[in-house]
């Protein structure tokens, strides 16, 4: 009886050490054991408080916890800057009295990521954008206004990761 529950304890063990070498999220790091994410700065022609630190924040977030890879200020062996480019709002639908029924927040992120380790995946400059749909009697502001961020972000940033970090 000993020796099967000693045999089951190595099994799982090793079930576990094993995971360390796989990546459910499909990202390829190769040497790299560092990230560094820069202030991406708003230079959108309508400024939204706060935003920028938000997105900054949310891309270092969602790197950490997709990958093994240590968050450093400065020489990461991956590097991510850029600026959030545009933001605004525009009709998508309208009523029967010609207003708007839903209008569409977006914003567009510009984004240079370096690979000090391997220079040929660098991304020297390309765009990354997404929307939010919400009804034109809702002010942007409070909750619609978390809830579009949130959402834009969450999108965004994970297209940013693939586009970096997965060879799908």
């Amino acid at each position: 009886m000993k020796k099967i529950q000693l045999l089951l304890a190595a099994l799982f063990l090793l079930s576990f050490h094993s995971c360390g070498i796989y990546s459910f999220t499909g990202a390829d790091v190769g040497e790299a054991e560092t990230f560094q994410v820069n202030y991406f700065q708003n230079a959108a022609p309508i400024v939204e408080p706060g935003i920028d630190r938000t997105f900054t924040l949310q891309l270092q977030d969602l790197i950490q916890s997709q990958t093994n890879l240590n968050l450093t200020d400065e020489n990461g062996d991956l590097v991510y800057e850029g600026e959030i480019v545009d933001y605004y709002v525009s009709p998508m639908s309208a009523t029967a009295q010609s207003t708007a029924a839903q209008n569409r927040l977006t914003i567009v992120v510009n984004l240079r990521y370096y690979n000090t380790l391997d220079p040929e995946k660098d991304i020297l400059d390309r765009r990354f954008s997404f929307y939010y749909d919400y009804p034109a009697n809702d002010q942007l502001s409070g909750s619609t206004l978390a809830t579009a961020l949130e959402e834009i972000f969450t999108r965004i940033t994970q297209d940013i990761f693939n586009a970096t970090l997965t060879n799908w």
